[in-house]
């Protein structure tokens, strides 16, 4: 029997996914990396269920301790991240340089496993003619986590197996009480675990970063109102500014050298293109020459046609056939075709919004 490494969460897609693999015949191992203190699906009462999930399944059940591996690459990520204005993306982050990574090197120095599984809505494919593993979007595809995955490597890929790719998630849940799971009408987890553990993001936020007032200011330099530290807000953001204005204004940019949140009408809060740094080219070798694809610039996005430029030094130029609101610096960025990832990266900075320059 092929030895599988799964993922644990204590929640019902992961357990889902060690029963399928279980009734499969792999001999399955759960496996829970024990993240953070506090509460969280991936922590505390999650490390309980999982291991509720493995007696049942009648598998060993292994937790890993990578609560400093988490703090340097997730925490301190992400705390740097609002410090200097940008609005961080930890899942992907998270999902290669501290689950996969962890659970591999686990795996193979523990376990003696060659494989790890994990509850992730998303296929991989081998093609036989590249030589290279090709991430695509899940079946369902208002579950997909195609997005959350485009910075997994190929050798990350060729390990991988995500037992949910080709499953509805009713389906997901069906099958969970087919098995008896403990988890089978545990309620899904909407926050990042970050938010869910702390409450909020300014919560978590205010432990490692003071409020910093400053000014909220227009395209002008004008002064508008005030703010308690740029941190606490992102591009794109209309609700919470605090001003009384004749039409919508939308947070555009933050300057965090002069401590100002810079805001305008939604014509300036449009970009024409961005910056992307940090590019993965997951399911085909970066190419010589710049691509048609399409985009998400966010989770749950729509699809946006684009022109891709490579760039040298693992980044591209992403130039938007229309104009895009709220591109954010820090989060993603994720290029396909049809239902295969391309590759993906993080915006780095977007074209200069009109007027700005003045400020």
């Amino acid at each position: 029997m092929t030895k599988v490494v799964v993922g644990l969460s204590g929640g019902v897609d992961s357990s889902t996914a060690a029963a399928i693999l279980h009734h499969q015949g792999y001999e399955v191992i759960g496996l829970t990396l024990w993240l953070m203190k506090g509460k969280g699906q991936c922590c505390s009462e999650g490390m309980v269920d999982a291991a509720y999930i493995c007696d049942q399944l009648g598998i060993s059940h292994h937790i890993v301790d990578i609560r400093e591996l988490f703090q340097t690459h997730i925490i301190d990520y992400l705390v740097t991240g609002y410090s200097k204005g940008i609005t961080p993306l930890p899942c992907s982050e998270c999902n290669k340089t501290v689950k996969f990574d962890a659970m591999i090197k686990y795996a193979r120095e523990k376990l003696g496993g060659k494989k790890i599984a994990t509850g992730h809505y998303a296929r991989i494919r081998h093609n036989s003619e590249t030589g290279r593993y090709e991430l695509l979007r899940a079946f369902d595809r208002n579950k997909d986590q195609s997005y959350f995955l485009y910075d997994l490597s190929q050798d990350l890929l060729e390990v991988s197996i995500f037992p949910l790719g080709e499953v509805l998630k009713s389906d997901t849940r069906r099958l969970a009480h087919e098995y008896g799971l403990k988890t089978a009408d545990k309620a899904e987890s909407q926050d990042l675990c970050l938010v869910e553990s702390n409450g909020s993001m300014r919560v978590f936020l205010n432990k490692y970063l003071a409020p910093a007032p400053g000014n909220i200011v227009d395209t002008e330099g004008k002064v508008l109102g005030k703010h308690d530290g740029v941190q606490y807000y992102t591009v794109g953001q209309r609700k919470g500014l605090g001003i009384a204005a004749p039409k919508p204004l939308y947070v555009i940019a933050l300057d965090t050298v002069n401590n100002r949140v810079i805001v305008g009408d939604r014509t300036k809060a449009t970009q024409t293109e961005c910056v992307v740094s940090r590019v993965n080219w997951v399911s085909i070798a970066e190419p010589l020459r710049s691509i048609r694809a399409e985009v998400h610039i966010r989770y749950r996005s729509a699809l946006i046609p684009v022109t891709i430029i490579p760039l040298h030094g693992l980044r591209a130029r992403v130039v938007f056939d229309t104009p895009q609101f709220s591109i954010v610096p820090g989060q993603a960025i994720v290029w396909y075709e049809d239902n295969k990832v391309l590759g993906g990266g993080i915006i780095e900075k977007f074209s200069q919004p009109f007027g700005l320059e003045k400020v």
